[in-house]
């Protein structure tokens, strides 16, 4: 949410364009339509949406408001249902986008084990399909890694059922460095918050999500499995104002290194917390992702299969 709208704010900035945040007033469809509704009524022409929750407000809103465009990231076309659950197509004043996560979290898990890591955790929040895509794409990256080192790796795989932390997955948390885990993957909004404070606690180390975590959390972070919510909506904002809405009007696209810069981890030197994995190294990995010499599965219904340098737990 936060990357998204900044992403609008610094795009407005820029451009001369003005904008403006709608908060709903409750995690609901029918806010997030009066969200909606209120923005149409101030007057704005195309409206920006972060996240799967929006799909039926989409769904409701697209047909009644037709000289308003829609641009929705985190979006898939299964998440496009009416308030009964009905699945309804995307009309033309409609772009939405999804992300291929496993790409970045193969990436998290492979760099990981290659700086020398071999006890590692996943902490997922809600079980949807983003969120387990990142986490089967870390399972894969270990897989490779540890594969190629010939190394034995354990993982601890867990989802929270929610985005935020609490005191019941802090004290998970702290068992689980307590018990060795070095590192763990938070991937699910705010619950990353119980495991920085467990972290804290037993010297363990985090991988951040969706954005560069390191500037918030500092040290404790040494990457971050980061996908181009920001690129995405600039680019459709472009299409938009630039008179090219064609590109992108009824279009539903799954955004992968195939297609673009779209997903990595941070190289800057102030976020790069690896000591023996180098950029070089990264580059290497990145690139077989990009030509498709690398394939990362997006199944989303079947564990991924390990070898036998692996062992994950997939905790109940």
């Amino acid at each position: 949410n936060q990357i998204t709208w900044e992403t609008c704010v610094a795009y407005g900035d820029k451009n001369g364009i003005e904008y403006q945040y709608y908060k709903p007033a409750e995690d609901t469809d029918e806010e997030r339509i009066n969200a909606i509704d209120l923005a149409v009524a101030d007057g704005a022409t195309v409206i920006v949406m972060p996240g799967y929750l929006f799909g039926p407000a989409i769904a409701e809103e697209q047909d009644l408001y037709p000289d308003v465009s829609f641009i929705a990231v985190d979006v898939t076309e299964a998440d496009i249902v009416d308030l009964s659950g009905n699945a309804v197509g995307i009309s033309d004043n409609v772009y939405i986008c999804s992300f291929q996560e496993e790409q970045a979290g193969y990436l998290a898990g492979y760099a990981a084990v290659k700086d020398g890591y071999t006890s590692l955790g996943f902490l997922g929040g809600i079980a949807v399909p983003a969120v387990i895509r990142y986490g089967y794409g870390y399972i894969q990256g270990i897989n490779d890694a540890a594969e190629e080192m010939g190394v034995d790796v354990n993982v601890k795989y867990y989802y929270g059922g929610q985005f935020y932390g609490d005191d019941a997955i802090t004290a998970k948390m702290e068992g689980w460095f307590a018990d060795g885990t070095q590192v763990v993957f938070a991937c699910g909004g705010g619950i990353y918050t119980s495991v920085v404070d467990a972290a804290k606690e037993y010297d363990g180390k985090l991988i951040g999500v969706d954005v560069d975590q390191h500037a918030k959390l500092g040290d404790i972070c040494i990457t971050s499995a980061m996908k181009g919510l920001g690129s995405a909506v600039t680019d459709a904002l472009d299409a938009y104002f630039n008179n090219e809405w064609s590109s992108h009007a009824g279009k539903s696209e799954i955004l992968g290194l195939g297609q673009g810069d779209y997903l990595g981890l941070p190289t800057d030197d102030a976020s790069w917390g690896f000591k023996t994995f180098t950029k070089d190294e990264y580059e290497t990995i990145l690139s077989g992702l990009k030509d498709g010499s690398i394939s990362v599965s997006n199944d989303t219904e079947n564990q991924p299969e390990v070898g036998s340098h692996v062992t994950v737990d997939y905790v109940q």
